[in-house]
């Protein structure tokens, strides 16, 4: 008798398990199954910023986009749902700490988004949504949040650069005002350039472990300097040199890829090291 009841108990504790994380449709038909889901959690509202991982398939369960690996999670501001059983319909039943599926229609997402539907979407499939909510902020918390994480990513990168230039022994080093440190390995003596001016560069992209993501040292780059069509940090760094320099330009994370980095060849929040010849300087038109 007591081990029929003890089976007849485990089987109800299931099937609730079971029942609790059941794929569900809300009254506007979107799908979804939760995964993990704290009933008293806080959860978002429009206005509200999100931090969390997305893995995103199509209907043949082919990984369309994942960000696990890309190693950056998505920060996105809560929009009211575009459509009936959008994305952000399903981010709205979630608190932080909570993960869950949302099945969305690709007739409805790409309609709406005035977009061609791609090759690997089939029509009438849907398109589904794992998240993992890390955090879920008022702009408030958020932007408190951002403050506090730049600075101590600040002084974690002057750490880096400072035992970069150590390692290396990359003597007399100097620093921007915006925070670039460079080396001038070999001084030239031809002109600096201002603000505007077209200048022709070689360079060598590397991380602090040495492993190279670019480079082009045949001919160099030719683009405009200080009118944003490179990195911040390329730009102050490079006004800094003369035709001729040979230098290194450590360029702190937030003046470079940030918090993004680049997927698949520079991890978030990276400080990175330029070796780069100045071999030309044209006056252009400043701004």
């Amino acid at each position: 008798m007591f081990r029929t009841l003890t089976i007849l108990t485990l089987a109800a504790v299931s099937l609730a398990s079971c029942n609790q994380f059941r794929v569900s449709v809300t009254d506007s038909g979107l799908k979804y199954q939760f995964h993990e889901h704290d009933e008293k959690g806080r959860l978002a509202k429009v206005g509200d910023i999100l931090t969390f991982h997305l893995v995103l398939k199509n209907n043949k369960d082919s990984v369309l986009r994942n960000t696990v690996k890309e190693m950056t999670p998505l920060k996105v501001m809560l929009q009211p749902p575009a459509f009936k059983g959008a994305f952000e319909e399903g981010l709205a039943l979630l608190a932080k700490g909570d993960s869950a599926t949302f099945f969305v229609s690709a007739d409805s997402l790409f309609t709406k988004a005035m977009q061609p539907m791609p090759p690997a979407i089939a029509k009438g499939s849907d398109v589904s949504f794992t998240v993992k909510v890390l955090d879920v902020q008022n702009r408030e918390e958020y932007e408190k949040n951002m403050e506090l994480s730049r600075a101590k990513q600040k002084e974690t990168d002057a750490k880096q650069i400072a035992d970069y230039l150590s390692k290396n022994g990359l003597a007399n080093p100097q620093r921007t005002t915006m925070g670039v440190t460079y080396v001038v390995r070999t001084p030239g003596s031809g002109m600096q350039p201002t603000q505007g001016d077209s200048v022709q560069v070689r360079y060598t992209g590397k991380l602090l472990n040495g492993k190279v993501f670019d480079s082009n040292t045949a001919e160099g780059i030719v683009f405009p300097v200080g009118v944003g069509m490179v990195i911040p940090g390329w730009d102050d760094g490079i006004l800094r040199l003369k035709k001729g320099d040979k230098a290194t330009l450590l360029v702190p994370s937030e003046l470079a890829y940030g918090e993004q980095g680049v997927p698949g060849s520079i991890p978030p929040n990276s400080v990175l090291a330029f070796d780069v010849e100045l071999l030309n300087v044209k006056k252009g038109i400043r701004r």
